[in-house]
């Protein structure tokens, strides 16, 4: 089956169960797969070229527009929805099964109970964090991190480094991606909390490394 992948974590995800996409967006991180734009703007006309059997996308990462687009011209799309780790297996065991994939979520490590809370930033200039419902969220949860920001009324609120440091987090979370976060900006975030640089695909990545990356990132629990 010729399948396009829009979302990174997808694309990942085909290619460690031995499938290989047509293409897959720039933001994919695969330099040796073709590229069709990016996640927000797709070119429908390239990936209708390819004679793509499946289109994959998330509600997410993935614009309603493009969706719409995809579908009018005459593509097979699938619209995945994941906003917790519960969700991973629940979107991604149906994907496996059509692909035909002997695929299943398996054993999750056991979450644990809340014993830190944590600033996650997203971006900066302007400065934004990880809220709620997100699968970021849920992944700390999970692990026994609680998010500052969890019940914002949006997913991705703006924000200021003054205004996080007003909720008392313990630490700070500082992902490599969307926003590169690293060394060079522990003194700035430290204005907050302490701060702890994580692979950003470990936790905004779902898929078939969510169970490793439980594991890898147990430890800011302790």
């Amino acid at each position: 089956m010729r399948v396009v992948s829009l979302v990174p974590s997808v694309t990942e995800t085909l290619l460690d169960w031995g499938i290989e996409p047509v293409a897959c967006t720039r933001f994919c991180e695969q330099p040796d797969l073709v590229h069709v734009g990016g996640t927000k703007d797709p070119d429908v006309e390239a990936i209708a070229a390819l004679g793509a059997d499946l289109v994959v996308l998330d509600a997410e990462e993935n614009r309603r527009e493009d969706y719409d687009a995809l579908l009018g011209a005459g593509l097979d799309v699938v619209a995945l929805r994941v906003r917790s780790v519960q969700d991973v297996g629940h979107q991604l065991e149906p994907l496996a099964a059509r692909l035909g994939v002997q695929w299943v979520m398996g054993e999750i490590p056991a979450g644990v109970a809340t014993s830190a809370s944590a600033f996650v930033p997203i971006w900066k200039r302007p400065w934004m964090a990880l809220g709620s419902p997100t699968y970021g969220t849920s992944l700390l949860e999970h692990i026994g991190v609680g998010n500052v920001f969890a019940d914002h009324e949006v997913p991705y609120p703006e924000t200021t480094l003054e205004a996080a440091s007003d909720l008392g987090p313990d630490l700070v979370i500082a992902p490599s991606e969307p926003y590169p976060f690293a060394e060079r900006h522990r003194a700035e975030l430290e204005s907050v909390a302490p701060a702890v640089f994580v692979d950003g695909k470990d936790l905004v990545w779902w898929g078939s490394r969510t169970a490793g990356a439980i594991r890898r990132l147990s430890a800011l629990s302790g």
